[in-house]
C-alpha cells in the first residue's frame, strides 16, 4: 500500500473543507484555490472513471473561482 504523504493529507484537508458546506468553496483564499488546483492536477485518478471526471469539474470550478476573484466579479453583476 502506499504511503499517505504530506501533499495528500492537504489535498484531502482541502477538499473536506469544501465538502463540508457549499459556502465554503467560496470563502477559500486565492492562495488555497490555487494549492488545491496544483493538489488535484498531481493527483493521477485515472484508474476511477468516475473519480477522474469528479476532479475534471472540480478543476474547472477552480479556475471559475479564480478567475472570478482576479479579474472581479463586478462586470457580470
Amino acid at each position: 500500500m502506499t504511503e499517505i504523504t504530506d501533499e495528500d493529507r492537504e489535498r484531502i484537508n482541502l477538499l473536506q473543507l469544501i465538502s463540508s458546506s457549499k459556502n465554503e468553496f467560496n470563502n477559500l483564499t486565492l492562495d488555497q484555490l490555487d494549492r488545491l488546483q496544483q493538489l488535484v492536477e498531481k493527483k493521477d485518478y485515472s484508474h476511477d472513471k468516475k473519480a477522474h471526471k469528479s476532479k475534471v469539474k472540480l478543476l474547472k470550478k477552480i479556475n471559475v473561482r479564480i478567475y472570478e476573484l482576479t479579474e472581479g466579479r463586478g462586470i457580470w453583476g
